[in-house]
């Protein structure tokens, strides 16, 4: 990527651990992934996870158009929070296992290196919060409208149930994972970018595929499962800023 010269000192002259997130998310560092037989290694790895990312963010912005009246699009609120489930949970093992490799000194992943400091420092909060995202919209389903109105417990005055937990991850997850999409969106693309053109470059194509495939598959059964689980918000969901009795 051909960026401005003045710009590029600029980022020099940053902190050095800021400088190297602010480099690697412009695209002017690129992380050297080791090629293996069979499955690709870590830049099969690296190929896999970047379909991944760009299925996620397809998802979550098409979840985040629901939230524009979340009351008559609940049941597509639901179906595509559904879907993205097998992927996130793909994502996060290829994540992990990438950094376990470099962590237990597995040569190939060590030559990769790690993520820039920001990132990694990131992580494990954009872990948590998407787990908790996720996990308190399927309770929210499973326990229906009415119990999901009892407080767990008052904070400060303020009821605290499990809309407002759903809300809460929401609004954490939205600023850490942002960061995360912002260090990771033109690496992502190189990534893709690559994998079109030189598809043969790195074994396992179909193997990849098939994992895709299967995910989404996957995803298909969560949406249905999750959509005919529910029975209290379809139709006549409450609005999340009313709170019966409050």
């Amino acid at each position: 990527m051909q960026l401005p010269l003045g710009l590029i000192r600029r980022i020099d002259e940053l902190p050095a651990w800021l400088a190297g997130t602010a480099q690697v998310a412009l695209g002017l560092e690129e992380r050297t992934d080791a090629v293996a037989p069979r499955s690709g290694g870590p830049a099969g790895n690296a190929r896999l996870t970047a379909w991944l990312g760009l299925v996620l963010l397809v998802l979550f912005a098409a979840e985040g158009l629901t939230l524009i009246d979340v009351e008559a699009l609940v049941t597509w609120h639901i179906a595509i929070g559904a879907l993205a489930i097998p992927p996130v949970l793909l994502k996060l093992g290829s994540t992990g296992w990438r950094m376990l490799g470099y962590y237990l000194g597995a040569k190939r992943y060590e030559i990769a290196g790690p993520p820039p400091l920001l990132l990694r420092v990131a992580g494990p909060f954009v872990v948590l919060t998407t787990i908790g995202l996720l996990a308190s919209g399927v309770v929210l389903i499973l326990i229906g409208q009415d119990e999901s109105r009892t407080v767990l417990l008052r904070v400060l005055g303020s009821r605290v149930d499990w809309v407002t937990v759903h809300q809460a991850f929401f609004w954490v997850w939205l600023a850490v994972t942002g960061l995360h999409v912002l260090g990771r969106l033109v690496p992502g693309f190189i990534t893709l970018r690559d994998a079109v053109q030189t598809p043969a470059r790195v074994p396992g194509v179909w193997l990849r595929g098939v994992v895709l495939l299967a995910t989404a598959a996957l995803g298909v059964g969560c949406a249905l499962l999750l959509v005919r689980l529910d029975t209290t918000w379809a139709g006549h969901i409450q609005h999340f800023g009313h709170r019966p009795g409050s």
